[in-house]
């Protein structure tokens, strides 16, 4: 299996969809073979016309003609070199005037203690100045940020930097730096377009090894979308043959004098293959702060395909000979599809572009890529016409697309997580960080049932949540109950919740003697109410905790406190 690493940040897990691997690498590949070089290995071994005429007339090369043929190669090789050293020079002309140095300081929470942060750590990466007085690199690099320094080329001055936007799904994130000083002598880089197969682009960064800045080439090897290991999702990515390593994550790849794209990550167990995210990724993540403010998200369907290679599946569904698309499987209740398509419905295009059998579409020069691409890269509340075969007839649907949150949350960067204790008993909303506080191992090693529903389960109304009963602190209130952890908690006093909020509520406006949890497993706790509430201060006390609820049920708490009009 395939196995992804982050990099520039140490972490023991990283938040997917599926369970993955992921290894840190600590070793510094060959420089690889570059475009110009390998032109130059062709050129050497393809004879010209004229000599191919002489070896036809002669069974022997001639001495002038072998000392023709030596000027021509050392010729051949000074014009490839001189190309090469041309390319590498504008890299690095770019990269001394826009190519900046980024040092982190990030504290992430602890989610079997969510009362409290892990210990502190410091990172570096790096990142590239763009128009509007910005600086652009990947959200991994910032991510659970408390302090952020950057210094650009020849300085030995570092100076504050603040966390405009960050985009976790496409590991993107933009800085400002208010110091004028700062910003005499950058100049911005200007994006490119997307690099065609074998096009060299040189890669700029801060990689682990040294302090000074770092130039790696390498060609384009392919271009299609790739799980982005930091925030679990699929988008486009554009595969090279350059070295990446920790600390380039946020370099720009420069082709010519623009850039081609971002390197975020790389690829354990093979030779130098790195991933940089291309130019239209980054402009949609910029497009979308610049129109809404702030992070918005990349759309989707909210939608579970199948392929339709199968002639007999085609035949089962009516699809007619040359006819094409996906088989809908699942469709996520909180999208606009959920309103407009039905389960095996057969999705024959998108916006007027025929789906294969295999989920695809064209892409550039006899190329393909899976038509997740075309709906990721609608904005916000944009509509999409898909063509549907629905019991045999074909009927064209306009969909609404917006980002959708999953039940689940795959990742938790940059907030605290919620939490709620009473009498001891630990409640938390589920989420994939939960899941990895169990280790590398974590889809084997957590709860099963827990993880499934992680995975799988799709949620029924807004703001829903699955909560779990985390832990047990012991007391005497509790005594008895101290097993019955990683529990999803189903219903108080037989009203089944909603979310941590809604159980807050049922547990505090509760007017009668007892408590009843009823757990997953047929699980059940009873609590005397009113002695639950004196214990519930004691156990605080005892743990060092300071409240007995996260700050975000604090201000929900408080929000309907005021909503509630008072009597005169």
């Amino acid at each position: 299996m395939s196995k992804f690493i982050r990099l520039a940040r140490n972490i023991f897990s990283s938040p997917a969809l599926l369970p993955h691997p992921f290894k840190h690498l600590r070793f510094a590949p060959q420089p690889p073979l570059t475009a110009a070089n390998y032109f130059h290995s062709v050129s050497v071994v393809v004879p010209n016309t004229e000599t191919q005429q002489t070896n036809s007339t002669n069974s022997a090369k001639s001495p002038s003609t072998q000392f023709q043929l030596r000027v021509r190669k050392k010729a051949q090789s000074r014009r490839n070199s001189a190309f090469t050293n041309t390319n590498n020079n504008t890299a690095v002309e770019l990269a001394f005037n826009s190519v900046v140095k980024i040092f982190t300081v990030s504290c992430s929470p602890n989610y079997l203690l969510p009362w409290q942060n892990k210990s502190q750590r410091e990172s570096m990466g790096s990142g590239f100045v763009i128009l509007g007085r910005k600086i652009l690199t990947n959200a991994h690099v910032v991510a659970d940020h408390s302090f952020v320094l950057v210094r650009k080329h020849g300085s030995p001055n570092k100076y504050r930097a603040q966390v405009k936007a960050v985009g976790h799904e496409c590991d993107l994130a933009l800085l400002i730096v208010d110091s004028d000083e700062f910003w005499d002598g950058m100049i911005p880089l200007e994006f490119g377009d997307i690099p065609f197969l074998q096009q060299a682009v040189a890669v700029v960064g801060y990689p682990q090894g040294g302090d000074t800045i770092s130039v790696t080439k390498g060609v384009v090897s392919r271009v299609e979308p790739t799980q982005y290991v930091h925030g679990a999702s699929q988008l486009m990515a554009i595969q090279i043959d350059a070295a990446i390593n920790p600390g380039n994550s946020g370099g720009p790849a420069i082709m010519g004098k623009r850039v081609a794209g971002v390197a975020f990550q790389n690829l354990s167990g093979a030779e130098n293959i790195g991933y940089i995210i291309p130019v239209p990724v980054i402009k949609h993540f910029i497009s979308g702060v610049e129109e809404n403010g702030k992070y918005i998200g990349f759309c989707s369907l909210g939608l579970s395909c199948q392929t339709t290679e199968n002639v007999h599946l085609r035949n089962h569904f009516g699809m007619q000979p040359g006819m094409t698309g996906v088989l809908v499987n699942k469709i996520n209740p909180l999208s606009d599809a959920y309103k407009v398509l039905k389960k095996d419905d057969i999705i024959l295009s998108f916006d007027g572009v025929p789906i294969a059998n295999d989920g695809t579409v064209p892409f550039r020069n006899r190329e393909r890529i899976t038509f997740d691409h075309l709906v990721s890269m609608k904005k916000l509340n944009e509509k999409a016409v898909v063509r549907v075969l629905r019991d045999s007839q074909e009927i064209e649907l306009s969909i609404t697309l917006q980002p959708i949150q999953p039940l689940v949350p795959v990742h938790q960067f940059d907030k605290l997580p919620s939490y709620y204790i009473f009498a001891g008993l630990v409640f938390v909303p589920l989420t994939q960080p939960y899941l990895h506080e169990y280790g590398e191992d974590w889809y084997n090693a957590s709860p099963r049932r827990l993880c499934e529903r992680a995975l799988r389960e799709l949620p029924k109304k807004e703001n829903q949540q699955l909560v779990i009963l985390s832990q047990v602190l012991m007391d005497d209130i509790n005594a008895g109950y101290e097993r019955l952890a990683d529990l999803q908690v189903l219903k108080v006093n037989g009203t089944e919740i909603d979310n941590l909020e809604h159980l807050r509520e049922l547990v505090e406006n509760c007017n009668t003697d007892s408590l009843h949890f009823d757990l997953d497993d047929n699980r059940v706790i009873v609590l005397n109410c009113e002695a639950a509430k004196i214990a519930t201060s004691r156990i605080l006390k005892r743990h060092r905790i300071p409240s007995s609820m996260s700050a975000d049920l604090i201000n929900a708490q408080n929000n309907s406190q005021l909503a509630v009009p008072s009597s005169c």
